[in-house]
């Protein structure tokens, strides 16, 4: 009779319907957000390269969206690190001169940022993935504190409110976007990565970076804001552009989820990884109003229950970057915990991409993890082997 169980439980793993309904791809198709032939002209303005003209710099880090979101399609992460720095003077941190985002390019010699040898935090941070982010924005914030409710107190997620720029002043929502969940809104998620990563000022984000706290204004004769406000268009046509087109991507379609998988799974919830590691959200319903009222879920988007694989809040899981941003002090050593959706298309992994196999990365964990760990060690070798299975599915 167990070995019947067995078989049984066995076919049903096999034959299960997919963990996603119609809303994956990996073929640059729109969601429906926004019709195809829209969805192609805003990701040819994510692929584009700017240049002088278009505002670019004077510092920066690349010169397109797509140069370091875009494998294996475009919006997914890639191999691309951004640089941050700091001082630590006892608990206090203070920001590097200028701020902490150091920009590894710039447009003469004399402008470009380095780190000072009076920072003693420096870190990096791997370009993340963006597919299937307007499901993440459409998750209502009441998701967010049930899953947080539902978590061992010892594993409970960090809940950060951060500013929606595009909203009144003093609107806050729930922070989920950035490793430090700097941003609750892809609006403001991509003006700041406008101006952050290629120096391209919006309506937004009006305000060039420095270089070192030194101002650039010499080095760039496009007015702010660079990508100005037209008719229908108040927050900037290429901002609104990236945002529309991250509101359409579709969710990292998985691998087939084979007996192997699927069983993997199962070791995967065991050990600990699903407090975490969230299989199941379900966005919010049709017309909801989100960030501050800006922002209303249509259909497309509303009432679906995605994968992601993270309840999308702040841990201490020991591999902090020490950097502070919207979060505060306390959150100094925690990081977003990182969806595994779309894992077996990324080669280095974890916040500073040093971690190069999911067992690397999985190992690797302390802190609020750190009981994870303890448990996968204690798995037997063909269980490991199932939950890598499964990770390797994703």
């Amino acid at each position: 009779m167990p070995n019947l169980i067995s078989r049984v439980v066995l076919m049903l793993l096999v034959f299960a319907p997919p963990l996603y309904a119609g809303i994956t791809s990996m073929d640059n198709q729109s969601n429906g957000f926004e019709s195809q032939g829209d969805f192609l002209l805003d990701l040819d303005q994510f692929n584009e390269n700017d240049g002088i003209q278009e505002g670019l710099g004077p510092v920066y880090n690349a010169q397109s969206c797509g140069g370091c979101h875009g494998n294996t399609i475009a919006g997914g992460g890639s191999q691309i690190t951004e640089l941050r720095a700091g001082r630590l003077y006892g608990t206090l941190f203070t920001e590097h001169p200028g701020g902490s985002l150091i920009n590894d390019r710039a447009l003469d010699p004399s402008i470009q940022e380095t780190v000072s040898i009076l920072d003693t935090v420096i870190a990096l941070r791997l370009s993340l993935n963006l597919l299937g982010d307007g499901y993440v924005e459409a998750i209502p914030d009441s998701e967010f504190t049930r899953i947080q409710a539902a978590q061992p107190y010892s594993q409970r997620g960090t809940i950060i409110l951060v500013p929606v720029l595009e909203a009144a002043p003093n609107v806050t929502r729930i922070g989920r976007f950035g490793w430090k969940n700097q941003h609750a809104s892809l609006l403001s998620f991509s003006a700041d990565a406008y101006r952050n990563e290629m120096g391209i000022t919006s309506p937004l984000q009006p305000t060039e970076n420095s270089s070192n706290n030194r101002s650039v204004a010499a080095y760039d004769a496009v007015p702010d804001p660079e990508d100005a406000a037209v008719p229908g268009h108040p927050f900037g046509g290429a901002v609104e552009a990236f945002t529309r087109l991250m509101r359409s991507f579709r969710v990292p379609e998985p691998a087939f989820q084979g007996a192997d998988a699927r069983l993997g799974e199962m070791q995967f919830n065991s050990v600990g990884c699903k407090n975490c590691h969230t299989a199941s959200i379900t966005t919010a319903p049709s017309y909801t109003a989100l960030n501050g009222g800006t922002f209303i879920v249509p259909s497309v988007l509303a009432n679906k229950t995605i994968h992601p694989y993270s309840d999308f809040m702040l841990h201490d899981i020991g591999t902090g970057d020490g950097i502070v941003q919207n979060g505060g002090a306390a959150t100094r050593n925690m990081l977003r915990t990182a969806p595994l959706w779309g894992l077996r298309t990324r080669t280095r992994l974890m916040h500073d991409g040093l971690s190069f196999t999911p067992r690397d990365a999985l190992l690797r964990h302390a802190g609020q993890a750190a009981s994870v760990v303890q448990s996968y060690n204690a798995l037997t070798a063909t269980q490991k082997t199932l939950l890598l299975a499964f990770l390797d599915s994703l």
